[in-house]
């Protein structure tokens, strides 16, 4: 590994579902979750990804922790390819790579306490269950809960001391990399800003590196340093976090910022045209079928990543004229080439 090497580097990766056949002699058809996705992560950062349900993020949080395998591209964590490992090189990755969740109460077993919870992934890489255990209290005080909390059971914590737990758990083994998908959205909001502030603090003082998955850009804002902005599977818009979120360039980036301005969660006003269908995507620009600057240029050409300046990168045909305010609303397109 070099001293320029990301902890995170994902090169051309996609992953492809085959459906089951409708009837005995029908086809299976093929819905890609994920298309052609590159982005780094440096050490000790956060890459955020957002986009509305579906757009692939989940996905890629499960390639990083391998639940699932890519059909195309190379994943590496730390200039080794992941999906090409040793059974010593895996269970070393193991403890490299955690994952928070979304549903705190749903990630912990409601037969377990505390203390066990959080020492079962140290038990599982081969330490006594006693010496395991003596551990909890100093991983519970680490995420900011008591002590005494090691002799409690999930359904005796609130939704954010849950939480907290589950940060517990996988800090357990001492990671360096976190896969958090959406690890707030499930909170009250006072809650929320607590647990922010705690794998805020906790990325300072560990040097960790974060993969973060969130629909509220606010709360991707202020956790993460770089973010990737999915839609159809594919990244449209990939840059410095303030600079994506606060000056956006893509059109589909641009009217998620708004929405997410008027305090409208993503998916509740609805964008214009039509939402297109996975089992047969648009030709050209997968965003033709729903943004106002589309044209046949959208239609004919699918765009590539750009350089927009400032390790920003657009893919756009037009962001230049739509960043200008110049670009004729000539859209929705959804006729075929």
């Amino acid at each position: 590994m070099t001293a320029n090497e990301p902890m995170v580097e994902a090169s051309g990766i996609g992953k492809t579902f085959t459906l089951p056949a409708q009837s005995l002699f029908g086809e299976a058809k093929r819905v890609a979750a994920v298309v052609d996705v590159s982005f780094r992560i440096p050490h000790g950062r956060t890459f955020g990804l957002v986009g509305e349900s579906g757009s692939g993020k989940s996905t890629i949080a499960k390639m990083l922790l391998k639940l699932e395998a890519p059909t195309e591209g190379d994943l590496r964590v730390e200039g080794q390819p992941i999906f090409r490992q040793s059974p010593a090189e895996e269970l070393a990755y193991r403890r490299k790579v955690q994952a928070v969740f979304q549903d705190p109460y749903g990630s912990l077993s409601p037969r377990m306490r505390a203390d066990r919870i959080v020492s079962e992934p140290l038990r599982a890489h081969g330490m006594p269950r006693r010496e395991a255990e003596a551990r909890a209290p100093d991983l519970l005080r680490i995420v900011g809960l008591p002590p005494e909390a090691a002799l409690k059971y999930p359904h005796e914590f609130s939704g954010g001391q849950r939480q907290r737990l589950a940060i517990a758990r996988a800090l357990s083994v001492d990671p360096q990399l976190l896969v958090l998908d959406e690890p707030v959205s499930a909170l009250d909001v006072s809650v929320r800003a607590q647990v922010l502030a705690l794998l805020r603090d906790m990325q300072q003082r560990l040097g960790l590196t974060y993969l973060f998955i969130g629909h509220d850009l606010a709360v991707v804002r202020y956790l993460s340093d770089i973010v990737g902005v999915m839609y159809f599977g594919r990244v449209v818009e990939v840059g410095p976090a303030r600079q994506v979120l606060r000056q956006p360039f893509h059109p589909y980036t641009r009217r998620l910022v708004a929405l997410a301005s008027g305090d409208a969660p993503l998916g509740a006003v609805r964008m214009q045209g039509e939402l297109p269908s996975p089992l047969n995507p648009p030709s050209g620009c997968l965003f033709r079928t729903r943004c106002t600057y589309a044209d046949t240029t959208c239609i004919d050409q699918r765009p590539e990543m750009r350089d927009a300046g400032s390790e920003h990168m657009v893919a756009c045909h037009h962001y230049e004229a739509v960043v200008a305010g110049t670009k004729a609303e000539t859209g929705p397109q959804l006729r075929e080439a």
